[in-house]
């Protein structure tokens, strides 16, 4: 589908965004595994979070559809999933991918995980060498999927990851439940995401994490879930750089999840001169949430680098498109994690904002990008099937001075199903504002 982004004078208005994707999927897994039934309140639907509902499904476990944004998993206890006749296909949700081969390194039987050609080209090799250690037999096509897991008889490792991953941190712990002993430790280089941490707190299980070390004890049993899912900052992302950049825009989002290890748009921001005032804090489910309200800003250029990255990393397209319009050069090392996701991101970002008028290299591990503080041109962007670039394509095309062309924009659903709905609704709410 192309689809074509026209303009934006301001924004105005108020929205809510999609639920964090990756807490939904953890909720679905470890509540397959728990003892009785959890439940998941705002629940976001998406190709991704549709994708681990399908995947415990294939193991044995019954998930009902109570709503829309309810669903309810009837936990099978710790060792209690079956092996199913047929791989178990994770689409394109690389997160669903490693933290279940985590789960199944645990399990008795032999399990085979497939992916779309996107997840496919993605390295597996991270989460097989430490489960290896562990005791589980995996075999792995040329590093990548599909993934063969033969489980059971694990035990503990401490393990230093060699680069930052929520994924394989989340593996290797999820994995840690199962070992003879205890405890499993993950070293990490830099901080990640805490959803998982916080979560088998919640069911029970003994945690630990200080001085960029989490461990996790085994356990017999996990207590059930019941869990309100906040929004994802993830997902109002692009709506933050949108309001950033539009002359008179005021732009309130609501319920967001603010976890420290994921607000690092946030400290760029603050860094630039954007102005974001983040209110209404509370704790809900054992996550940070709170209301976003965003204005206008002029912008001037940074520099981020290494230990700042995982808190940004799925953000860095959209940063570069505010650095694109700063005052100044902004430089983005250490991010060679891009390389890695559903496209090469450096080079697909590099490309898209190439075409519709930035001004930006690319390097190894990020970018140099020199701003011009004027509306960017606007043209054609190749999405190449990657969701963050379709949306960073959108969000320039409303920023832009001639409108954005977007090649294969319905790719958005594998995260954000209803993401150009409420951009139109934004659309027709800051007409004439």
């Amino acid at each position: 589908m192309t689809l074509v982004v026209e303009p934006l004078v301001t924004m105005r208005g108020a929205i809510e965004v999609p639920s964090v994707k990756g807490i939904c999927q953890r909720g679905v897994l470890l509540g397959a595994i728990a003892d009785g039934e959890s439940e998941v309140r705002g629940f976001g639907r998406a190709a991704d979070t549709e994708s681990a509902i399908s995947v415990v499904r294939q193991l044995g476990v019954e998930v009902t559809d109570v709503a829309d944004d309810v669903v309810r998993i009837q936990g099978k206890g710790l060792r209690g999933l079956v092996a199913p006749a047929e791989p178990l296909d994770c689409g394109n949700a690389g997160t669903l991918m490693r933290l279940v081969a985590g789960i199944l390194a645990g399990q008795e039987g032999e399990f085979t995980l497939i992916g779309d050609e996107s997840l496919s080209s993605r390295p597996q090799d991270r989460i097989a060498v430490p489960l290896r250690e562990m005791g589980a037999t995996i075999d792995a096509t040329d590093g990548h999927a599909p993934l063969t897991i033969h489980g059971g008889g694990l035990h503990p490792i401490e393990y230093e990851l060699p680069v930052a991953s929520a994924q394989v941190k989340s593996a290797i712990l999820f994995a840690g439940l199962f070992a003879d002993d205890g405890p499993t430790t993950v070293v990490e280089p830099a901080v990640t995401r805490d959803h998982t941490e916080r979560m088998l707190t919640a069911m029970g299980a003994r945690v630990t994490r200080a001085h960029g070390k989490s461990s996790v004890w085994p356990v017999e049993s996990l207590q059930p879930l019941s869990i309100d899912v906040p929004g994802d900052i993830s997902s109002a992302a692009p709506f933050i750089v949108a309001a950033t950049l539009l002359p008179d825009a005021v732009l309130h989002i609501r319920n967001v999840n603010v976890n420290p290890t994921r607000t690092g748009l946030l400290d760029v921001l603050h860094r630039m001169g954007g102005r974001v005032a983040v209110y209404n804090r509370r704790t809900v489910s054992g996550e940070p949430v709170a209301d976003l309200e965003v204005r206008y800003a002029e912008l001037t250029a940074t520099h981020i680098y290494g230990p700042e990255v995982p808190l940004l990393v799925d953000e860095l397209p959209l940063i570069c498109l505010l650095a694109s319009m700063a005052r100044g050069v902004t430089r983005i090392r250490g991010a060679e994690e891009l390389r890695a996701k559903e496209t090469d991101r450096i080079a697909t970002t590099t490309e898209a904002l190439h075409a519709v008028g930035g001004h930006l290299q690319a390097s190894d591990d990020g970018f140099r990008i020199r701003g011009v503080p004027t509306r960017i041109r606007g043209g054609v962007v190749e999405s190449r099937g990657d969701h963050r670039i379709a949306m960073l394509g959108a969000i320039a095309g409303l920023v832009s001075a001639e409108g954005v062309e977007i090649e294969d924009a319905e790719c958005v659903a594998v995260s954000f199903p209803g993401f150009f709905d409420i951009l139109d609704s934004l659309r027709a709410a800051s007409v004439g504002a």
